[in-house]
């Protein structure tokens, strides 16, 4: 498959940064000599956990819902989501006066509950190891006629999310350096698709990894097969912001022909990582947002002498819980 046939184009990417324009929180780059001194590299930190709502999906979910026309505003936002994208459609949504209903897995953080609810959204909870989300949305959908803001297969939502790589690629221009390799979590592969898009258009050489969770790296085997596969049933993880089922479908051919490889990573390296990110940066990072550090720290990727940046994708956690994650790291 050629490049300009995939979903999203930088074209695409560029149009969703236009209509983002005085909508998002700034996010530059960070970095810790520590950190540098560890792993013998240049590392810089894109900190999406201080986006508005929390994390990188209020770019897609906004880029998505700022197209909507007059009749489709009416008609009401449906979206599933363990809690960030929710977060990010019923932000949007609200901004834009839509009505929204999220749907969301009964064990999601309540953190992510809580604050889809105060941005005015109708929550619906579901059991996710016994429930098919499509099967809880379709009565919104075919019923009441609202129209489904899906959290990664869909092109407006990967070009937002892809204007990541575009303020990645303007940032290192201008601070003058080159991005060897770039670490990005990955559940369903909007977000790495999107950045890649951006990221290639501005530089080539950038060897980009994908980061997930173990038992849930479909996206790592789906690379090596050189086709989509699915996650076996009966695991979990701490990254609930990054399990997903498998690769999506208009994702998957961009992040094929885009990504160097994913790497899987442990709860346990997660943790590590959401530690160093609160001792060396600062950051409350939650356990999904911390796999790309995670993925870096363990060694699989050679990096000595590089420069290389990780996106923070998100830092919604229960503090409680997070406190408990922090001490057992």
């Amino acid at each position: 498959m050629d490049s300009q046939d995939f979903a999203v184009g930088i074209e695409d990417v560029k149009a969703a940064a236009g209509r983002l324009q005085g909508q998002l929180a700034s996010t530059r780059l960070v970095e810790s000599e520590a950190l540098n001194a560890k792993y013998k590299a240049r590392i810089l930190f894109k900190p999406e956990c201080l986006q508005r709502t929390g994390s990188f999906k209020f770019r897609g979910a906004y880029n998505r819902i700022s197209q909507f026309n007059e009749a489709e505003r009416e008609r009401g936002i449906i979206a599933y989501s363990s809690g960030n994208h929710a977060q990010g459609v019923a932000s949007s949504a609200k901004l834009f006066g839509i009505n929204a209903v999220i749907i969301m897995p009964s064990d999601a953080p309540q953190t992510k509950i809580a604050n889809t609810r105060s941005y005015g959204a109708e929550v619906v909870l579901y059991d996710r190891y016994n429930q098919n989300r499509d099967d809880v949305a379709t009565p919104f959908i075919e019923d009441r006629g609202m129209i489904l803001v899906p959290p990664y297969d869909d092109p407006s939502i990967m070009a937002g999310q892809g204007t990541i790589g575009l303020e990645l690629v303007a940032e290192a221009k201008e601070r003058g350096f080159e991005i060897d390799d770039l670490f990005v979590p990955t559940g369903g592969g909007g977000l790495i698709s999107g950045i890649s898009v951006a990221v290639k258009a501005g530089s080539p050489r950038t060897r980009i990894w994908g980061a997930e969770p173990e038992h849930f790296d479909d996206l790592r085997r789906s690379l090596i097969a050189g086709e989509r596969v699915t996650n076996e049933a009966g695991h979990r993880s701490i990254c609930d912001a990054i399990l997903t089922p498998q690769p999506g479908e208009l994702t998957f051919p961009i992040n094929k022909h885009n990504l160097a490889g994913a790497i899987a990573v442990s709860d346990s390296a997660v943790r590590g990582a959401m530690r160093d990110a609160a001792n060396h940066l600062k950051l409350i990072v939650e356990p999904g947002g911390c796999a790309a550090f995670a993925a870096l720290a363990s060694g699989e990727v050679d990096i000595e002498g590089r420069t290389v940046v990780v996106v923070l994708s998100g830092g919604n956690v229960d503090l409680d819980i997070y406190g408990g994650m922090i001490a057992a790291a």
